[in-house]
């Protein structure tokens, strides 16, 4: 078979296959009284074989050691074959993200794509103070999209940082933010998911007010325990009964008593959360301490129904509880 008729049913070019025989991959069994080369069965199968190990990714080099080394071990290159790849994947990938978040940005020309581009390489800096000024010069150049700032926000472990962060993002979402970090609450690492709810409390807006909503169901004690001061702050009446649970467990009790005096708007409200607190001190298993700071919680609230859960206390028979209700009823009288 001549070269012609080769190239014609192998896909494989004749200058190709030129190139393959200076390489010594393919060499024609014969030539034909004219000195045209012709090429047997055999070879036509090894040119088969040289294209299928291409289109894995081998080098033209690496071939030829496939076929022709006889104790050539194929398991230790395709292995090296599939990390290049994931790694070519990778780089891919990470490029394709820049590439879309500076889309994202809407530049008007090229020098607003130079300041994304310094930005986005800002928030990925080794140096925290060279992240720290990427993130507070978002809001002043080319801003920076939201994807990037919540995804720096989430892996970000140097505290000044993620505060300059979690300020870039409440100023530059679009409504999208509390989506992306909400998706970091689902993470098996505490620390991301600590960073994610810290960071959709300070974003503005229902849509992180409906995450943070459902946050007040997450199995992590400390999402909860971001989440439902966020919420009172906003007042968000869901959020009374975890409020409450951290007034009992001690655990950010001081925030969480300020978070259900702003949702004691109202008198109504009030007495509400004042019935609620009072509920949780009748209860036996509530430990001393516990009931103490359910105390200095009702002295927060106004109406009726505190007054008058402060005076029984007064005469509580645990002596603590009794003066802590006492003192704080007199800080009441005297305003």
């Amino acid at each position: 078979m001549l070269i012609g008729e080769v190239a014609r049913r192998s896909g494989v070019s004749a200058r190709m296959l030129r190139h393959y025989e200076s390489l010594g991959l393919v060499r024609p069994s014969g030539r034909t009284g004219s000195g045209y080369r012709e090429y047997s069965g055999e070879d036509v199968r090894r040119i088969f074989h040289i294209e299928s190990l291409r289109s894995l990714g081998l080098s033209l080099r690496e071939i030829g050691r496939a076929l022709d080394d006889p104790g050539f071990a194929p398991s230790a290159l395709v292995d090296d074959l599939v990390r290049r790849t994931r790694d070519r994947i990778a780089a891919e990938t990470e490029l394709l993200t820049r590439l879309r978040r500076i889309d994202a940005a809407d530049p008007a020309g090229w020098e607003d794509v130079l300041q994304v581009v310094a930005l986005l390489q800002g928030l990925g800096a080794k140096s925290p103070d060279a992240r720290q000024r990427a993130a507070l010069s978002s809001a002043d150049e080319v801003p920076v999209p939201v994807e990037a700032l919540a995804e720096a926000a989430l892996s970000e472990t140097d505290t000044n940082v993620a505060g300059a962060l979690r300020w870039a993002l409440a100023r530059a979402d679009d409504g999208g933010g509390a989506a992306l970090l909400a998706e970091g609450l689902g993470s098996p690492v505490a620390a991301v998911r600590e960073r994610a709810v810290q960071a959709l409390a300070e974003l503005p807006g229902e849509e992180a007010a409906a995450r943070l909503r459902d946050a007040l169901a997450h199995p992590d004690v400390v999402v909860r325990g971001y989440a439902a001061p966020a919420l009172g702050a906003r007042g968000v009446a869901d959020a009374a009964p975890t409020l409450i649970d951290m007034i009992v467990e001690g655990r950010n009790d001081t925030d969480a008593a300020d978070a259900l005096g702003v949702l004691a708007s109202d008198t109504a409200a009030a007495d509400r959360i004042a019935t609620a607190l009072v509920d949780r001190l009748s209860h036996t298993a509530t430990p001393a301490p516990a009931r103490g700071r359910l105390a200095q919680a009702l002295a927060s609230l106004p109406g009726p129904t505190a007054s008058r859960a402060l005076r029984e206390l007064s005469h509580d028979g645990d002596r603590a509880v009794a003066l802590t209700a006492t003192y704080l009823l007199r800080l009441r009288d005297a305003r």
